[in-house]
């Protein structure tokens, strides 16, 4: 089956009404991961589905899908799946994990160690500064800041990874093709550009209210802790929250004025077991063991997983002896090249080019640098 053909089936799945991915894992688990499997085993045993996921199944909208492998193939546009190597662990240990998410911009930043900032749309300069001030802070120490694009808060925190020249990670609540607020499409392509959009919606997915709480799962779950800066008692960084401490991670609150109705939600926070925080460095110095936990993990996952080059699992890790690492880093050289530059100089697939490139940055190899590009630090031995 070629890439093209594989794409378009994990597509006609993703759009199936009332589908969800959490059917979409189960039945690649059934069939061996194969999804041209499950999708000819869904189209010939659809009666219990209702009519519009009968007659999708039945017939998709070839003109949608052209228009989705159209997007797909544009260059940095990926559907990461969660049965390829470089779909990010910490999702998998949430509750209802996705089944696959539409990145705009560099996939390989959702494996690195992530701080998630949130607060109210509508706050205060006060909150505004903070939400700066922790951001650069937590950038600057080497956390990817992650945020949802919305107002307030949130576009603060982004701005401020990007003034630094350090990219950032925004869930969105949307197709990952459309921008929501309209006015931050300047902003989302900053984003793009260095950084990722990520979204489980399919393509062309417009804003809708429930969506949001659909993200604010993604959101925590793709950090190490969440941070909320102002929230009044009815704001979803509350439920961002919630479900980070769901998912058993840290959750900081910025306390407060007394008299500022959007304190009330990070106070409420506070007496229901959030960490109390007044600066960057106490987060630090709590996820940084964290961060560090991930990337050993992340490590030995791709030394003991298969890799496209044909090592076996268990065999010893390191990449000085394989000719497709040192494949890469003489395409590499000495300037810094894009993920599909060296796609193209290489001829290998950009998800294993993702892969050893955060091997070969977690051994202090080559750097990542903004816009989603990499630099080579040191000669192979």
């Amino acid at each position: 089956m070629s890439e093209q053909e594989e794409l378009r089936a994990w597509l006609i799945l993703l759009r199936v009404p009332g589908l969800g991915p959490g059917r979409l894992r189960e039945g690649l688990v059934a069939h061996g991961g194969r999804i041209e499997a499950v999708l000819s085993h869904l189209q010939r045993h659809h009666g219990s589905m209702d009519n519009e996921a009968r007659a999708w199944l039945e017939q998709p909208d070839e003109a949608l899908l052209q228009s989705d492998l159209a997007w797909l193939n544009e260059p940095g546009h990926r559907l990461l799946r969660c049965n390829e190597l470089d779909f990010p662990s910490l999702l998998e240990a949430i509750p209802q994990p996705p089944a696959a998410l539409f990145v705009s911009g560099d996939p390989s930043l959702l494996l690195h160690p992530q701080v998630a900032i949130v607060g109210a749309r509508s706050a205060t300069a006060a909150g505004l500064g903070h939400a700066r001030a922790f951001a650069r802070e937590l950038a600057l120490a080497g956390f990817t800041i992650t945020s949802g694009m919305a107002d307030g808060v949130d576009g603060a925190a982004h701005e401020a990874a990007l003034e630094l020249g350090r990219p950032t990670v925004a869930v969105i609540g949307t197709g990952a093709d459309r921008v929501y607020p309209r006015k931050h499409h300047a902003l989302a392509r900053r984003i793009a550009e260095h950084g990722a959009l990520v979204s489980e919606f399919p393509l062309g997915t417009p804003a809708r209210a429930d969506h949001f709480p659909r993200r604010n799962r993604l959101l925590a779950g793709l950090s190490l802790g969440t941070l909320v800066v102002e929230a009044g008692l009815q704001s979803g960084s509350l439920i961002t929250a919630r479900l980070a401490g769901e998912q058993g991670r840290e959750v900081f609150a910025l306390p407060g004025s007394i008299h500022n109705p959007l304190a009330r939600g990070c106070h409420r926070l506070i007496r229901d077991g959030a960490r109390l925080v007044e600066s960057a460095s106490e987060m630090i110095e709590l996820l940084a063991p964290q961060a560090q936990a991930l990337g050993v993990e992340l490590a030995s996952r791709l030394n003991m997983e298969e890799a496209p080059s044909g090592r076996s699992p268990g065999q010893a890790p390191g990449w000085s002896g394989d000719p497709e690492y040192r494949q890469l880093l003489a395409a590499l050289g000495h300037d810094p090249a894009s993920l599909d530059e060296l796609a193209e100089r290489t001829g290998l697939p950009a998800p294993a080019l993702s892969s050893m490139l955060l091997m070969l940055e977690l051994e202090g190899v080559v750097e990542g640098l903004p816009g989603g590009r990499y630099q080579r630090l040191s000669h192979p031995d």
